[in-house]
Formats: structure tokens, sequence, C-alpha cells
């Protein structure tokens, strides 16, 4: 069985916006094996135009994500809320292994079971090419510092 994943649904606007951040925190430190426990055994993604099921798929997904999306730094934003589900909206920014940078825009809607585990994600994500000169998100790698400005701060 799986461990609960507070905050727990029903969400209010302080609780989802805990859970936001801690799906960023887990996103930018990049550990596929441990951000693959905050989903159901059986959750179902839809990621760009790729259908994943499972912790199994997630992992794997993730890995290859990674492989590609260099430099990796991410933000979310809380968009609505309900009682069990979130709505965001992120940007991340990676350059692939040529050194080309791009800066990805997109929009996550989340369902989420009684444990707090994350049931359904559903994402679509644009990608536009930016300079190294025009990249925003400048922190070490890691969990996004408290201070650092969020999208709409930084004009996203």
């Amino acid at each position: 069985m799986s461990e609960p994943r507070p905050p727990l649904p029903p969400f209010d606007y302080e609780s989802a916006c805990i859970k936001v951040r801690k799906a960023e925190d887990a996103w930018n430190l990049q550990k596929p094996e441990q951000i693959a426990l905050a989903y159901s055994p059986g959750s179902q993604w839809r990621n760009r135009s790729e259908f994943i099921s499972g912790r199994e798929e997630i992992v794997a997904f993730l890995q290859r994500k990674w492989s590609k999306e260099l430099d990796y730094r991410l933000i979310k934003e809380i968009w609505a809320y309900s009682e069990n589900r979130i709505a965001v909206r992120f940007a991340y920014e990676w350059h692939n292994a040529s050194g080309d940078w791009f800066r990805s825009y997109g929009n996550e809607n989340w369902q989420f079971d009684e444990l707090g585990l994350m049931a359904q994600r559903h994402a679509s994500i644009n990608d536009v090419a930016i300079k190294e000169s025009e990249r925003k998100f400048n922190w070490d790698a890691g969990v996004r510092p408290a201070d650092y400005p969020s999208l709409s701060d930084l004009g996203l």
C-alpha cells in the first residue's frame, strides 16, 4: 500500500499551493524513483502526445526526459483548485546536447486520490527557443530558492 502524501484533499488555497510547490521541488531535484512515489500506482498521464501509465513508466519517462533536457530548471504556479483537483501553469528552461536553449511553457491538470497521490496528470507543453542570455531561471541546480521570483513576478 502507498503512503499518504500530504496535503490531502479536499484542498483549500493554502494546501493546493503547498502541493504545487512540493511537486516543483521534487521535479527540480530530478530523482525519478522518488518522484514516482507521489503518483498512484496506476497513475495515468498525458504528457504532450505521450500516454504514460503507472510508476514504472513514469520513471522511464523522466529518465528519458532529463537525458535530453539538460540543466533543467522549473517554476510552477497554481492556476485553480477544487476538492481533489489542481490546475497549474509552469515554465522550465533547459538546453539540448548541442547547447541550444529552450523555455518550455505549459499547463497541467491534476487529480488526486484520497491518499494525496496524483492519479491523473494531463500536460500540454510548448517549447520556445531562447538565447542563453535570455534565461530567467538562474539558480544553482536543485530546488528553487524560496526568495526566487515566481512566474508572475518574472513576467511569464
